[in-house]
Parts: C-alpha cells; structure tokens; sequence
C-alpha cells in the first residue's frame, strides 16, 4: 500500500507543523536565571540496601522476619523525599497511611502461623508500591492531568490496586502521568512536568512517564501503569526498566480515567512496570485474577526451542525517526548472544505492513466495533463531561497562555478531526490491521518471539516529543494487533541513557517474553543504577 502524494504531503505538514509548534514553545516558556548554580544532570544513587531488593526477595526477607516492613517503608519514603523534587515522579503521596499499614503487617508477622501460609495468601505481603495517578487509589487524587478533575477524589480502588492491595503490597502515592494519558511525556497542567532520573534534562515518557521514573529512581520497586499506544512500554524503554503489556482481556481496565470505549476497550491494557524481571510475573498473576488462567505462567520455557524473529527497524515509515545506531546495536548484541549462548538461529524477518503501524493505529482507534458504536473523541474527554473542546480554539488560546490544556492534548484533537476526512481509507487501513494480526500470530505460533525496537530513539530532550510526535507507533501497533508484549532494559547508551528492546509473542503466550526478559536480564545487567559514576 504506497502512500498518496496527499499522505507525503501530509506528513511534510505535520513534520512542519511540529517544529513551529516547538519554536513557540522556546518562546513562551521562561528563560532559567542566570544566577542559579547547574542543576545534577541526574538523580544520586541510592544509599540504602534494602532499595536494591527485587520484590520478591523483599517479601521473603519480611515474611523471614530479617527486616520489619517499616523499615522497609521508611527507606522508600526517606527516597523518594530525597529525589522526588528533581524528577517530579510522586504527585501525591500517602506516607503517613503506608506507615500504619506497615505497623499492621509487623503485627500480622509477629501472629502469623508460617511462611508457607503467608506466601500463598499475601504473595507481595509488605511491598511498597507505587500507582500511575490514572488509576483509583482510594483517598488519591484522580485527575489524569486534567483541570477539569483537579478536585476528584478516589473514593474506592481501581481493581487492580484493589486486588495488590489484597496480595499485601502498600501503596506509597500515585505518580505522574500526560494530560488524558495520551502522549509519550508526562507533563500537564495540574502537577507539572516529569523528568528522566538518568538525565533531568530528557523525558521520562508517557503515559505511564511517572511511574517509569520512580522505578528507575529507586523510589519503588513495583508499579502500575497503562498501555493504549505504548504508554507502559515507551516509559519502561525510556527509564532502563522492565515493562509488561499483557494480552488483550487478561488483566481488568476498571477504575482508570479515562477508560475506553468501544473498539479501544480490545486495545487498552493494563499492566506491570518493575524494575527487575522476576516480579513482572507474580505481578501479572495478582492483577490478573482470575483471567490469569487464560495465559500459559506454570508452563515451563525452554528458550532452546524458541523460535527467534528479528526485525531491526518497521520498514521505513515517512511518520516516524530511523532507528537510532546505538538501539540497532544493543539489538544486534541480543541476537547474538542468543545464537551463541542458546544455539538456535534467530530469523531475520521484514514484515511489510509494520510501515503502516501509524496510520493502522489511527484507523482501528477511530473505527466502530462490531455493534456500531463509534469511539468516543478525546476532544469529548478533554471537556470531562461538559462542552466539548474545540482544539484549533484551544491552540489560539494557548498561543496568548490562556489555556488549561498542554499543547499536545490540542495537537491530538487536531489530527482526531483530519482523521475523519478520509473513512474510505480508514476502512482499508482496518482491513490491513486485521490482515497484520493474522500475519503475526501465524508467524510467532504457540512457540515463536519477536525482537523488536522499543522506540526509534533513546529518551529525547524535554518537548522535543512535538517534533517526532509519532514514534510511538513502535510499540502502539501492538495494541490493536492485541499482542503481549514486554520491555526488557540492556544498558546505557554513551551518553549514560537507558537502551532496551521490545519481546513479542502471540496471543496468550505471555509467559515466552516473560522468560526470556528474565534470561536477557542476567545477559545484560537489566536496570542500572542512575547518578552512578
């Protein structure tokens, strides 16, 4: 499927388009005072041991009675105290209610019957954890980063939380995330803009961006985020950590803002973000429930007989950055330690409708599902149960600083509006999504994993995202394609930035990416610590 000389064209436009709308954004936003002395280019490491602990081990160290979970608490919150002013990751804390909360579990340990028990009942029993602000935590704020929801308040738990809350975890705060939770840098006009740990100077991503950044910080060791065009995944990528974006249906999307409606309800998923591999899947397990029975987890992988696929780049697409030099070579290391540690042959492949993964996002966002209803518009959303926003009003506003929405929120109801004008072309661009997914599950099978970039470039400069606004299309085609997919860390770039890779497997086979994430961690080192010398 070429693209019309009308596609290129438009391409050209927006690609201008985003740089005049960069440009003005150096203008309207204030120039830093001179006086001041250089910020840290990143975060300092962190100093306690008891940051350093997967969750796992950290829930066995407390159910042995080798640590108290206050202890534990009060680390984590001494942490996050000590880094929070300079990633602005927690937007809203709860330290005082974690405390007792970790008070009570010392008591339950001092009563407990045996470790045995405790384990099958509260398998994360003590784990401080953190909550993407999207989602419901009771007595949280609940805003998504819009104004409109400045003043909402959680009155209950969004299900997932409510079922880690069950498994013994303790909520810290909610973290930062982009106005509606769609686009890859989380900033908005309630808590402001979220900075990379590794550099402060770059973003931490999005949606999920706070989330990604209190992991890396070592100011959490487990999270909760959401995945509709990559917003689990591009964070985890962006922050060096391990991210996971499971089937479709498996785990519950109740108790988010916003949640999703007709056909988007099949693309949006919610997941685990840590910072270390073995806890992605008891995670999966706890937010999963009772749909964790749809996935394969006690099957035992042997990565000998995997069939290894790789794909370097998606083909060439006019929308979207060449891949960086440095994330084709972390992925070229990967294949190769494969061929040569595990003895198979990893596939090279070049699968042709991934050129389109942009255009076919956009479509099968904006199509009917099969009774009809249309999906609900984002300038619906941005007015939050009142008037409809008009964006190209919305941009004069925000021209003259008058508007409470940030620019690429009003930039997305733009391109929803030029979305529109072509259902023709939509409809076969649907088709071709259709025709892809069919084409990915034949190729990866009930044994097959896809080794993918993670996104074409390594974290960019803050606001820069407007220039190159969609890259995300690397990891949001696996949305509608409804594929489990994770994030796996390897190392820093030159520059000391987080490099990482993308496992897909075909559907229900989560346990495949989940087993190699943990066999390319112990390869190349997983997360790294940031503000290491």
């Amino acid at each position: 499927m070429a693209l019309s000389r009308a596609e290129r064209c438009l391409a050209l436009l927006l690609r201008l388009l985003s740089r005049v709308c960069l440009a003005l954004l150096g203008l309207v936003s204030p120039a830093p005072p001179r006086a001041r002395p250089a910020p840290p280019r990143a975060v300092p490491p962190p100093r306690r041991p008891l940051l350093l602990l997967p969750a796992r081990q950290l829930a066995a160290r407390l159910r042995a009675r080798q640590v108290t979970c206050v202890e534990v608490v009060e680390a984590y919150v001494e942490r996050i105290k000590e880094v929070n002013p300079l990633i602005n990751a927690v937007v809203k804390d709860r330290f005082e209610e974690a405390l007792q909360e970790a008070r009570q579990v010392d008591k339950l340990l001092s009563e407990a019957p045996g470790d045995d028990y405790l384990e099958e009942k509260f398998p994360l029993l003590g784990v401080p954890i953190t909550v993407k602000e999207a989602f419901s935590l009771h007595g949280m704020p609940n805003t998504s980063g819009l104004v409109n929801r400045r003043n909402v308040i959680a009155s209950s738990d969004a299900t997932v939380v409510s079922r880690l809350k069950q498994a013994g975890a303790i909520p810290l705060g909610v973290t930062n995330c982009s106005e509606l939770c769609m686009w890859y840098e989380s900033s908005n006009r309630v808590y402001g803009r979220t900075n990379n740990p590794y550099d402060l100077q770059r973003i931490a991503g999005g949606s999920s961006g706070g989330e990604g950044g209190v992991l890396a910080a070592a100011c959490s060791v487990i999270g909760v985020g959401s995945d509709i065009g990559g917003s689990i995944r591009m964070p985890a990528f962006f922050n060096g950590v391990f991210g996971h974006k499971p089937t479709t249906g498996v785990v519950p999307n109740d108790g988010q803002f916003p949640n999703a409606q007709g056909v988007r309800t099949s693309f949006l998923c919610t997941g685990p973000m840590c910072r270390y591999a073995e806890d992605l899947e008891p995670m999966l397990r706890v937010m999963a429930g009772p749909g964790v029975n749809k996935l394969k987890l006690d099957e035992k992988v042997s990565l000998e007989k995997i069939k290894f696929h790789c794909m370097d780049h998606d083909g060439g697409s006019i929308f979207v950055s060449p891949v960086d030099k440095e994330i084709l070579q972390a992925q070229k290391k990967v294949v190769e330690h494969i061929e040569g540690e595990l003895g198979v042959q990893v596939r090279r492949v070049a699968i042709h409708k991934m050129k389109y993964s942009f255009q076919i996002w956009s479509a099968m966002m904006s199509s009917k599902d099969s009774n009809g209803q249309e999906a609900q518009l984002f300038t619906d959303l941005l007015g939050d149960h009142g008037k409809p926003v008009w964006p190209l009003w919305e941009l004069m506003k925000w021209l003259v600083g008058m508007s409470s929405h940030t620019l690429p929120a009003i930039a997305l109801g733009l391109t929803e509006k030029l979305m529109k004008l072509n259902p023709g072309g939509n409809a076969k661009l649907v088709s071709m999504g259709k025709s892809l997914q069919e084409e990915m599950e034949a190729l990866l099978g009930t044994d097959g994993v896809l080794l993918y970039p993670s996104h074409p470039t390594i974290a960019p400069k803050h606001h820069s995202p407007i220039c190159m606004p969609f890259n995300f299309a690397y990891t949001a085609i696996f949305n509608v394609l409804g594929l489990p997919v994770t994030q796996c860390p390897l190392g820093l770039s030159s520059e000391g930035l987080p490099l990482g890779i993308q496992l897909v497997a075909a559907s229900y086979n989560d346990h495949l990416t989940l087993a190699v994430a943990r066999y390319l961690e112990k390869a190349f080192g997983g997360w790294v610590l940031p503000g290491k010398v």
